[in-house]
């Protein structure tokens, strides 16, 4: 938490990041003057961690969003996510569960979008893993093993500027993948929305058109998600503001936080005056 305006910032993690991965973005929101939260979503960090699959439903998801805003008392709120962040943050947007000003979205398509290309060939190889999360116990025990390494290592690997990479957050990263019940928890988040039937539950409610002004940030070398699923977005959102950034793989906010926070910065300015 840092900041003391009367306009919240709820800052979303994505996976297997923790609260850590937005620090540029918050001091940054805070000299704006913004009130600034970036909590460590179910799951994660020091968060509940509870052993069902069902716990990590998107619903549950969604309304510990807006637990959080209720708590802040806030009467107005921005919404900033990445990765998995994201796809609560499109969900919670769509079903209008709380008021917000502005949503800033990172590397993550509309779930829509991203359902439209899903079975493109070459999407499917970049998501092979969420299929493998589906199997039970497996990618727990994978990823696991010595010390959970390969999680903060797999973000390294597939950075565009590893040398960049903050080995703190990295090593943040896998300390917490590494804690008893993290990494079951975490891939509970893919079983729950597959597996476990979210997505088609939000498919069935349908997606109408928000109306709430939002950027859609975009590293274009994304190891997971292809440019192509943002194609159509601005049938979902009707104040679409989409920006590409060449060269920047899926970590935007590590890969290039100069670039993040200043199309974070114009987009919420511009927003403002």
């Amino acid at each position: 938490m840092c900041g003391e305006g009367e306009t919240l910032a709820l800052c979303l993690h994505g996976f297997p990041e923790v609260a850590l991965s937005w620090r540029d973005q918050m001091h940054m929101l805070a000299g704006m003057g913004f009130r600034v939260w970036a909590p460590n979503q179910r799951g994660y960090g020091r968060s509940s961690r509870p052993p069902r699959m069902e716990d990590y439903s998107i619903e549950n998801l969604m309304a510990d969003v807006a637990a959080l805003i209720d708590a802040s008392g806030a009467r107005k709120v921005v919404l900033l996510a990445h990765d998995w962040g994201g796809i609560v943050a499109w969900c919670f947007v769509t079903r209008r569960l709380r008021p917000l000003e502005k949503m800033v979205i990172i590397n993550v398509p509309h779930p829509i979008c991203f359902a439209r290309s899903a079975r493109r060939p070459s999407q499917m190889l970049r998501s092979w893993y969420a299929a493998a999360f589906q199997i039970p116990r497996l990618p727990e025990w994978a990823m696991a093993r010595d010390g959970a390494k390969l999680v903060g290592d797999s973000m390294v690997r597939s950075s565009r500027a590893p040398e960049r990479f903050p080995r703190d957050l990295v090593e943040a990263t896998r300390a917490n993948a590494a804690q008893p019940g993290a990494l079951k928890a975490m891939i509970d988040w893919y079983r729950a929305f597959l597996r476990g039937g979210g997505l088609r539950r939000q498919a069935k409610l349908g997606f109408p058109r928000i109306d709430v002004p939002t950027l859609l940030l975009w590293g274009e070398e994304d190891d997971f998600l292809a440019k192509y699923t943002t194609e159509g977005t601005e049938e979902f959102v009707s104040q679409l503001t989409l920006k590409f950034l060449p060269g920047v793989s899926h970590w935007v906010q590590q890969d290039a936080p100069e670039a993040c926070n200043e199309a974070i910065r114009s987009f919420l300015k511009a927003s403002r005056e």
